[in-house]
């Protein structure tokens, strides 16, 4: 059983995602919170398996909860979907730094809600299927010059590298796989290693690894 923790400062949406997930035979609500400070309480001391978190929130916003959240609670079974209303809202950009592990449209359709809370306690990254090429290039751009050492890549090794790039411009396991004369399995495979060797979480830490150590560009 999958535990949410819903966290949205508008009661009726809480009470909207909570009839929803609880509808469901493998996820389980386990907690509440309507401010980024509460939700932090709330994760220490229900471990979520992930939560669903607004950004614009009173006492604190959902950027800084979601780091407080993933350093209180074991980042490899506390992942974090951020809601937006708007999908190039300026802060998904903030957020997916400070550790998400991808986000979804308020106005997804419930099903998809449901496949992403699924996606992300699977350990996958997740970022809307249909902006997700667009919300890296807009993510690299932003990222004036790199921020991280190089050197953290010299742990990798080249076919790992370049697995790395593919991983940064939005490409599947599959995808991966076809552009490098691999199984999609062994892509999965250096995937994995990558995720060990960086310390990342899932993909998208991946990406986010990528642009700041300036292995990649926009374009």
């Amino acid at each position: 059983m999958t535990g949410v923790l819903v966290v949205d400062d508008q009661a009726l949406v809480r009470a909207g995602f909570k009839v929803l997930v609880d509808s469901a035979p493998d996820l389980r609500v386990v907690g509440e919170a309507s401010n980024g400070l509460d939700a932090v309480q709330i994760a220490r001391v229900t471990r979520p398996d992930v939560v669903l978190m607004d950004i614009r929130m009173p006492h604190m916003d959902g950027i800084e909860a979601t780091r407080q959240i993933l350093a209180a609670c074991d980042a490899e079974s506390t992942r974090v979907l951020i809601l937006t209303t708007f999908d190039l809202d300026e802060y998904v950009y903030s957020a997916l730094r400070a550790g998400a592990s991808g986000f979804l449209l308020k106005d997804s359709p419930p099903e998809d809600l449901l496949d992403a809370i699924r996606v992300i306690a699977a350990g996958d990254a997740l970022l809307s299927p249909s902006i997700t090429r667009t919300l890296i290039e807009e993510f690299a751009r932003r990222v004036q010059a790199p921020s991280l050492n190089g050197t953290v890549l010299e742990t990798i090794t080249p076919r790992e590298r370049e697995v790395l790039l593919l991983v940064a411009r939005g490409r599947s396991n599959a995808e991966i796989g076809e552009e490098l004369h691999m199984s999609a399995a062994t892509a999965k495979t250096h995937v994995s290693r990558l995720l060990a060797k960086l310390g990342a979480r899932d993909r998208t830490q991946l990406v986010v690894i990528a642009y700041e150590t300036g292995l990649t560009t926009p374009g």
